[in-house]
Protein backbone atom coordinates (compact mmCIF):
# COMPACT_ATOMS: atom_id res chain seq x y z
CA UNK A 1 0.00 0.00 0.00
CA UNK A 2 1.35 3.18 -1.43
CA UNK A 3 2.60 6.54 0.92
CA UNK A 4 1.06 4.36 4.03
CA UNK A 5 1.99 4.96 7.56
CA UNK A 6 0.12 2.06 8.99
CA UNK A 7 -2.45 -0.02 7.27
CA UNK A 8 -4.84 2.79 5.06
CA UNK A 9 -4.04 3.71 1.36
CA UNK A 10 -3.59 7.85 1.66
CA UNK A 11 -5.39 7.72 -1.96
CA UNK A 12 -8.72 6.03 -0.70
CA UNK A 13 -8.67 8.21 2.73
CA UNK A 14 -8.35 11.48 0.64
CA UNK A 15 -11.08 10.46 -1.54
CA UNK A 16 -13.04 10.46 1.44
CA UNK A 17 -14.95 14.15 1.65
CA UNK A 18 -15.00 16.05 4.49
CA UNK A 19 -18.91 16.03 3.95
CA UNK A 20 -19.17 12.41 4.54
CA UNK A 21 -16.80 12.85 7.73
CA UNK A 22 -18.89 15.39 9.17
CA UNK A 23 -22.26 13.74 8.83
CA UNK A 24 -20.79 10.46 10.31
CA UNK A 25 -19.96 12.44 13.46
CA UNK A 26 -22.91 13.57 13.69
CA UNK A 27 -24.28 10.27 13.48
CA UNK A 28 -22.27 7.86 15.05
CA UNK A 29 -20.33 10.10 17.61
CA UNK A 30 -22.81 12.62 18.62
CA UNK A 31 -25.65 10.34 17.98
CA UNK A 32 -28.12 13.09 16.78
CA UNK A 33 -30.67 13.58 13.92
CA UNK A 34 -31.93 16.30 11.91
CA UNK A 35 -34.74 17.24 14.32
CA UNK A 36 -32.47 16.94 17.46
CA UNK A 37 -29.30 18.38 16.17
CA UNK A 38 -28.47 21.58 18.01
CA UNK A 39 -25.96 24.45 17.24
CA UNK A 40 -23.26 22.82 19.58
CA UNK A 41 -23.48 19.48 17.92
CA UNK A 42 -22.36 21.49 14.49
CA UNK A 43 -19.26 23.03 15.87
CA UNK A 44 -18.45 19.60 17.50
CA UNK A 45 -18.88 17.67 14.54
CA UNK A 46 -17.28 20.01 12.51
CA UNK A 47 -13.99 19.99 15.05
CA UNK A 48 -13.55 16.26 14.94
CA UNK A 49 -14.12 16.29 11.11
CA UNK A 50 -10.94 18.79 10.89
CA UNK A 51 -9.27 17.01 13.68
CA UNK A 52 -9.43 13.64 11.44
CA UNK A 53 -7.19 15.69 8.65
CA UNK A 54 -5.29 17.02 11.14
CA UNK A 55 -4.17 13.43 12.69
CA UNK A 56 -2.89 12.51 9.07
CA UNK A 57 -0.32 15.24 8.81
CA UNK A 58 0.52 14.72 12.75
CA UNK A 59 0.94 11.05 12.85
CA UNK A 60 3.30 11.78 9.67
CA UNK A 61 4.90 14.80 10.84
CA UNK A 62 5.82 12.87 13.94
CA UNK A 63 6.96 10.13 12.03
CA UNK A 64 9.40 12.46 9.98
CA UNK A 65 10.57 13.66 12.92
CA UNK A 66 11.77 9.99 15.19
CA UNK A 67 13.05 8.37 11.81
CA UNK A 68 15.37 10.93 10.81
CA UNK A 69 16.26 11.75 14.65
CA UNK A 70 16.22 15.30 14.01
CA UNK A 71 17.33 18.31 17.02
CA UNK A 72 13.92 19.44 18.58
CA UNK A 73 12.98 22.13 19.94
CA UNK A 74 10.99 22.38 23.53
CA UNK A 75 8.89 25.12 24.88
CA UNK A 76 8.04 24.73 28.56
CA UNK A 77 5.23 27.18 29.27
CA UNK A 78 2.73 27.48 32.39
CA UNK A 79 0.72 29.39 29.76
CA UNK A 80 -0.51 29.01 26.02
CA UNK A 81 -3.29 31.33 25.31
CA UNK A 82 -4.22 29.32 21.85
CA UNK A 83 -7.70 31.32 20.93
CA UNK A 84 -10.48 29.24 18.79
CA UNK A 85 -8.65 26.17 17.90
CA UNK A 86 -11.58 25.79 14.69
CA UNK A 87 -10.78 29.15 12.65
CA UNK A 88 -7.57 28.97 13.36
CA UNK A 89 -7.26 25.18 11.48
CA UNK A 90 -9.71 26.50 8.70
CA UNK A 91 -7.95 28.89 7.47
CA UNK A 92 -4.02 27.24 8.06
CA UNK A 93 -5.51 23.87 6.64
CA UNK A 94 -7.60 26.28 3.43
CA UNK A 95 -10.95 24.64 4.39
CA UNK A 96 -12.55 27.76 5.27
CA UNK A 97 -15.13 27.69 1.96
CA UNK A 98 -15.52 24.12 1.74
CA UNK A 99 -16.60 23.57 5.56
CA UNK A 100 -18.82 27.17 4.93
CA UNK A 101 -20.75 25.22 1.86
CA UNK A 102 -21.36 22.14 4.07
CA UNK A 103 -23.06 23.96 6.62
CA UNK A 104 -24.97 26.45 4.06
CA UNK A 105 -26.87 23.44 2.92
CA UNK A 106 -28.48 23.22 5.98
CA UNK A 107 -28.86 26.70 6.64
CA UNK A 108 -26.12 27.39 8.90
CA UNK A 109 -23.56 30.16 9.02
CA UNK A 110 -19.86 28.96 9.09
CA UNK A 111 -18.72 32.18 11.42
CA UNK A 112 -21.54 31.79 13.93
CA UNK A 113 -20.27 28.48 14.56
CA UNK A 114 -16.90 29.41 14.56
CA UNK A 115 -17.96 31.76 17.61
CA UNK A 116 -19.51 28.80 19.91
CA UNK A 117 -16.28 27.60 20.33
CA UNK A 118 -14.86 27.99 24.41
CA UNK A 119 -11.06 29.18 24.52
CA UNK A 120 -8.67 27.03 26.01
CA UNK A 121 -8.35 28.25 29.59
CA UNK A 122 -4.66 27.62 29.40
CA UNK A 123 -3.22 31.19 29.79
CA UNK A 124 -4.30 35.11 30.46
CA UNK A 125 -1.97 37.59 28.73
CA UNK A 126 0.75 38.26 26.67
CA UNK A 127 3.10 35.23 28.22
CA UNK A 128 0.18 32.85 26.89
CA UNK A 129 -0.57 34.41 23.54
CA UNK A 130 3.35 34.94 22.59
CA UNK A 131 3.82 31.03 23.40
CA UNK A 132 0.82 30.29 21.48
CA UNK A 133 2.07 32.10 18.22
CA UNK A 134 5.38 30.35 18.91
CA UNK A 135 3.93 27.23 18.54
CA UNK A 136 2.13 28.53 15.17
CA UNK A 137 4.71 29.80 13.83
CA UNK A 138 7.26 26.95 14.40
CA UNK A 139 4.74 24.85 12.75
CA UNK A 140 4.60 26.96 9.96
CA UNK A 141 8.44 27.08 9.26
CA UNK A 142 8.33 22.98 10.20
CA UNK A 143 10.65 23.25 13.00
CA UNK A 144 10.46 20.41 14.64
CA UNK A 145 9.04 21.87 17.81
CA UNK A 146 6.95 21.00 20.32
CA UNK A 147 4.67 22.51 23.79
CA UNK A 148 4.44 21.69 27.04
CA UNK A 149 2.42 23.07 29.52
CA UNK A 150 -0.63 22.74 32.26
CA UNK A 151 -3.88 21.25 31.25
CA UNK A 152 -5.72 23.54 33.47
CA UNK A 153 -9.46 22.86 34.59
CA UNK A 154 -10.44 25.86 35.14
CA UNK A 155 -8.62 29.68 33.89
CA UNK A 156 -9.02 32.39 36.61
CA UNK A 157 -12.37 33.48 35.78
CA UNK A 158 -15.33 34.32 33.64
CA UNK A 159 -16.27 37.57 33.76
CA UNK A 160 -20.03 38.46 33.99
CA UNK A 161 -21.07 41.96 34.35
CA UNK A 162 -24.31 42.81 36.79
CA UNK A 163 -25.49 46.09 37.51
CA UNK A 164 -22.13 47.53 35.94
CA UNK A 165 -20.43 45.60 38.36
CA UNK A 166 -17.41 42.27 37.52
CA UNK A 167 -18.99 39.57 38.90
CA UNK A 168 -16.27 36.75 38.92
CA UNK A 169 -17.38 33.11 37.40
CA UNK A 170 -15.78 30.00 37.43
CA UNK A 171 -14.46 29.23 33.67
CA UNK A 172 -14.52 25.86 33.14
CA UNK A 173 -13.66 25.51 30.09
CA UNK A 174 -14.09 21.36 29.66
CA UNK A 175 -17.78 21.55 30.42
CA UNK A 176 -18.56 20.19 27.50
CA UNK A 177 -15.58 18.33 26.29
CA UNK A 178 -12.84 19.75 24.23
CA UNK A 179 -12.90 18.07 20.26
CA UNK A 180 -9.28 18.84 19.73
CA UNK A 181 -7.53 17.24 22.43
CA UNK A 182 -6.51 13.75 22.77
CA UNK A 183 -5.77 11.67 25.83
CA UNK A 184 -3.03 9.74 25.83
CA UNK A 185 -3.84 6.65 28.31
CA UNK A 186 -0.57 4.94 28.10
CA UNK A 187 0.95 8.15 29.17
CA UNK A 188 1.79 8.71 32.86
CA UNK A 189 4.10 9.84 34.64
CA UNK A 190 4.66 9.83 38.58
CA UNK A 191 6.15 13.28 40.42
CA UNK A 192 7.50 12.53 43.81
CA UNK A 193 6.89 15.32 46.35
CA UNK A 194 8.95 15.62 49.92
CA UNK A 195 9.74 12.09 51.25
CA UNK A 196 13.27 12.18 52.49
CA UNK A 197 16.77 10.75 50.77
CA UNK A 198 18.40 7.07 52.40
CA UNK A 199 21.83 6.42 51.51
CA UNK A 200 22.73 2.94 51.06
CA UNK A 201 25.84 0.80 49.80
CA UNK A 202 25.89 -1.53 47.29
CA UNK A 203 27.44 -4.78 47.26
CA UNK A 204 30.35 -3.53 44.80
CA UNK A 205 31.09 -0.60 47.70
CA UNK A 206 29.21 2.18 45.94
CA UNK A 207 26.85 4.61 47.76
CA UNK A 208 23.42 4.77 46.35
CA UNK A 209 21.28 7.24 47.48
CA UNK A 210 17.16 6.47 47.79
CA UNK A 211 14.41 8.84 47.95
CA UNK A 212 11.39 7.32 49.81
CA UNK A 213 8.23 8.37 51.83
CA UNK A 214 7.54 10.80 49.06
CA UNK A 215 4.05 11.92 48.07
CA UNK A 216 3.21 10.76 44.75
CA UNK A 217 1.17 12.38 41.88
CA UNK A 218 0.34 11.42 38.26
CA UNK A 219 0.74 13.43 35.40
CA UNK A 220 -1.44 12.26 32.33
CA UNK A 221 -0.77 13.32 28.97
CA UNK A 222 -3.28 14.98 26.35
CA UNK A 223 -2.13 15.89 22.82
CA UNK A 224 -3.32 19.09 20.98
CA UNK A 225 -2.30 19.20 16.83
CA UNK A 226 -1.24 22.61 16.24
CA UNK A 227 -0.78 23.31 12.16
CA UNK A 228 1.35 25.46 10.37
CA UNK A 229 -0.19 27.62 8.22
CA UNK A 230 -0.73 26.55 4.46
CA UNK A 231 2.09 23.33 5.61
CA UNK A 232 1.67 19.35 5.93
CA UNK A 233 3.15 20.20 9.36
CA UNK A 234 1.55 19.79 12.56
CA UNK A 235 3.39 20.01 15.81
CA UNK A 236 2.28 19.07 19.01
CA UNK A 237 0.94 20.81 22.00
CA UNK A 238 1.45 18.16 25.09
CA UNK A 239 -0.27 18.94 28.58
CA UNK A 240 -0.10 17.59 31.90
CA UNK A 241 -2.98 16.60 34.14
CA UNK A 242 -2.95 15.76 37.96
CA UNK A 243 -3.97 12.53 38.72
CA UNK A 244 -4.28 10.80 42.14
CA UNK A 245 -2.23 8.29 43.21
CA UNK A 246 -5.15 6.69 45.45
CA UNK A 247 -8.13 7.03 43.94
CA UNK A 248 -10.05 5.41 46.83
CA UNK A 249 -9.85 4.98 50.48
CA UNK A 250 -12.26 2.02 51.04
CA UNK A 251 -11.51 1.73 54.56
CA UNK A 252 -12.18 5.28 55.04
CA UNK A 253 -15.52 4.89 53.06
CA UNK A 254 -16.56 1.87 55.12
CA UNK A 255 -15.92 3.35 58.21
CA UNK A 256 -18.59 6.33 56.99
CA UNK A 257 -15.74 8.88 56.59
CA UNK A 258 -16.92 9.48 52.72
CA UNK A 259 -15.47 12.57 52.31
CA UNK A 260 -11.85 11.59 53.79
CA UNK A 261 -12.05 8.45 51.43
CA UNK A 262 -11.65 10.92 48.47
CA UNK A 263 -10.02 13.67 50.01
CA UNK A 264 -6.46 12.47 49.07
CA UNK A 265 -7.51 12.03 45.62
CA UNK A 266 -8.98 16.17 45.57
CA UNK A 267 -6.01 17.10 47.31
CA UNK A 268 -4.05 16.03 44.63
CA UNK A 269 -5.56 16.96 41.43
CA UNK A 270 -5.97 20.05 43.10
CA UNK A 271 -2.68 20.90 41.18
CA UNK A 272 -4.28 21.22 37.72
CA UNK A 273 -7.24 22.65 38.62
CA UNK A 274 -7.09 26.31 38.11
CA UNK A 275 -4.79 28.58 35.84
CA UNK A 276 -2.61 30.62 38.38
CA UNK A 277 -4.66 30.36 41.86
CA UNK A 278 -4.33 32.60 44.45
CA UNK A 279 -1.03 33.46 45.92
CA UNK A 280 -2.22 36.13 48.53
CA UNK A 281 -1.10 33.55 51.10
CA UNK A 282 0.96 30.72 51.73
CA UNK A 283 -1.06 27.84 50.67
CA UNK A 284 -1.47 29.46 47.51
CA UNK A 285 2.50 30.41 46.75
CA UNK A 286 2.87 27.34 47.50
CA UNK A 287 -0.02 25.50 45.40
CA UNK A 288 1.93 27.65 42.56
CA UNK A 289 5.34 25.98 43.23
CA UNK A 290 4.11 23.22 43.16
CA UNK A 291 2.22 23.29 39.95
CA UNK A 292 5.64 24.48 38.41
CA UNK A 293 7.35 21.16 39.10
CA UNK A 294 4.70 19.31 38.36
CA UNK A 295 4.93 19.92 34.61
CA UNK A 296 8.83 20.72 34.70
CA UNK A 297 9.21 16.96 36.21
CA UNK A 298 6.47 15.61 33.77
CA UNK A 299 7.98 16.98 30.69
CA UNK A 300 11.59 16.45 31.08
CA UNK A 301 10.99 12.73 31.96
CA UNK A 302 8.64 12.56 28.32
CA UNK A 303 11.91 14.32 26.51
CA UNK A 304 13.99 12.15 28.31
CA UNK A 305 11.74 8.98 27.31
CA UNK A 306 11.88 10.37 23.69
CA UNK A 307 15.24 10.94 23.21
CA UNK A 308 15.69 7.23 24.43
CA UNK A 309 13.60 6.24 21.16
CA UNK A 310 17.24 6.84 19.07
CA UNK A 311 19.93 6.66 21.82
CA UNK A 312 21.27 4.94 24.37
CA UNK A 313 23.58 7.41 26.00
CA UNK A 314 22.81 10.80 27.20
CA UNK A 315 26.67 11.55 24.67
CA UNK A 316 24.15 13.82 22.10
CA UNK A 317 21.45 14.92 24.82
CA UNK A 318 23.05 18.57 24.30
CA UNK A 319 22.68 18.36 20.38
CA UNK A 320 19.38 17.04 19.84
CA UNK A 321 17.54 18.95 22.30
CA UNK A 322 16.98 22.83 22.70
CA UNK A 323 14.73 24.40 25.42
CA UNK A 324 12.66 27.60 25.65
Amino acid sequence: MKNSLFFTDREALESYTLSNQFFEHLEFILVKTRQTVTDNDMYYALSLSIRDRLVRNWLRTQHVYNSKDVKKVYYLSLEFLMGRLLGNALINMDYYEECRKILRKDDYVLENIVELEHDMALGNGGLGRLAACFLDSMATLQLPAFGYGIRYEFGIFKQEIVNGKQQEQPDYWLAHGCPWEIARRELTFRIKYFGRVVSVRTPDGKIKNNWIDTEDILAAAYDVPVPGYKSDTVNNLRLWAARSNEEFSFQEFNDGNYVAAVERKNISENISKVLYPNDSYTEGKFLRLKQQYFFSSASLQDIIRKYGYNHNTFDKFAEKLQFS
